[in-house]
């Protein structure tokens, strides 16, 4: 029975903490909780959903890499490359946000162990609500550290897949760059038109994919940096912490910690994001490249295939796109940064100081509210 009270009693302390984490009104703080690991279990779905189509997909790359391999000895390296920066830059982050927190642990927690005091001003939406234990605290750390990666990792495959996409691309454009201006016979033109409609049906193929997780990769940047950006905007970067106590100055960093983590973490997070739509935006732009090159095809061997290619080239929208509610082009950016400006204006005009609409107006007393005869 003792068993069963005990297993009743964590069920209820559970309960009660979901609905206090789902159900609180202060969504524009700056963990948001509820959004961050909300997403990343949508994140985790979109992933299953690319792990199950993954075999169909990698055979119908290796047949196009069959028909028209593909020597790009830079794509390896720029994957590389890119994926020791964006890790290296969210281990720092990551690192940022523990030093962040265990400096507010010392400073609101001074009279706890130190990872206890970590666990509560870390994760209070748990502790507030269940007891403290040491294994809690390593599960939702562990948990919080998962969920870090997940999201960083979003972003980094939408990066290399992009890389690729763009590389068979390039593979084409740079075939019909050798053969500007020249007189070619229309075999030559038919071959590389099948090629590039070979790669667009690749963009295709992996769009129909991917697009899940491109669209909650820019669902989630838009809503961190909108969160983020109003938070510093409405109250600054603050150097001290919430809790006032005198050990400030035992702090690595005496008491900036905070400051310097939200920072460094608002700079990173707009440039990831600027990063993935720029090179997810090279798919569509690298797509458009054909065009001019075949407006100067000679008029001595000017025939069907090149019409046929110019009419593919500016007919067909090649680029990735998030569940088919955007398409990733240049132009997205300046939308998405138009979309937080508007929304950074309406915040603001929300929580503007409104003046007393209740008050009445003084009537002088020398003069009449009625008309006199």
């Amino acid at each position: 029975m003792s068993n069963v009270n005990s297993f009743m009693l964590y069920t209820k302390q559970a309960t009660a903490c979901f609905f206090t984490w789902t159900c609180r009104s202060d969504l524009t703080a700056p963990d948001a909780p509820i959004i961050f690991y909300g997403t990343t279990c949508f994140t985790m779905l979109m992933f299953f959903r690319v792990a199950t189509a993954w075999p169909d997909l990698v055979q119908h790359v290796a047949k196009t890499e069959e028909l028209y391999p593909n020597y790009d000895n830079k794509l390896t390296r720029t994957c590389q490359i890119t994926c020791a920066v964006v890790l290296l830059l969210a281990l720092s982050e990551h690192i940022l946000s523990l030093l962040s927190a265990f400096a507010g642990a010392i400073m609101c927690f001074p009279n706890k162990s130190v990872y206890e005091g970590f666990a509560r001003h870390f994760y209070p939406w748990v502790f507030n609500c269940l007891p403290y234990s040491p294994l809690l605290g390593m599960i939702t750390q562990f948990l919080h550290f998962q969920s870090t990666f997940i999201w960083n990792f979003s972003d980094l495959f939408v990066i290399c897949m992009s890389y690729y996409l763009t590389s068979r691309l390039d593979h084409v454009n740079k075939k019909l760059a050798a053969a500007q201006g020249k007189y070619l016979p229309e075999i030559f033109w038919k071959s590389t038109r099948e090629e590039y409609c070979r790669a667009t049906q690749l963009v295709r193929k992996v769009d129909e994919v991917i697009s899940g997780i491109v669209f909650v990769s820019f669902a989630n940047n838009l809503f961190f940096i909108c969160l983020q950006l109003f938070n510093t905007l409405e109250d600054g970067i603050k150097g001290n912490g919430d809790c006032n106590s005198r050990s400030k100055k035992t702090t690595p960093l005496s008491g900036y910690e905070a400051a310097t983590y939200f920072l460094f973490s608002l700079v990173y997070l707009i440039s990831r994001s600027v990063a993935v739509s720029l090179i997810a935006s090279q798919v569509n732009t690298a797509s458009m490249v054909p065009a001019p090159i075949l407006y100067d095809v000679p008029s001595p061997v000017y025939c069907v295939e090149v019409q046929r290619f110019l009419d593919q080239v500016n007919g067909d929208k090649v680029a990735l796109s998030g569940l088919q509610f955007f398409s990733v082009t240049r132009g997205l950016l300046l939308t998405v940064a138009g979309t937080i400006v508007t929304y950074e204006l309406v915040m603001f005009q929300f929580n503007s100081p409104t003046a007393d609409t209740d008050t009445t107006t003084l009537i002088p007393p020398n003069i009449s509210t009625t008309a006199t005869p």
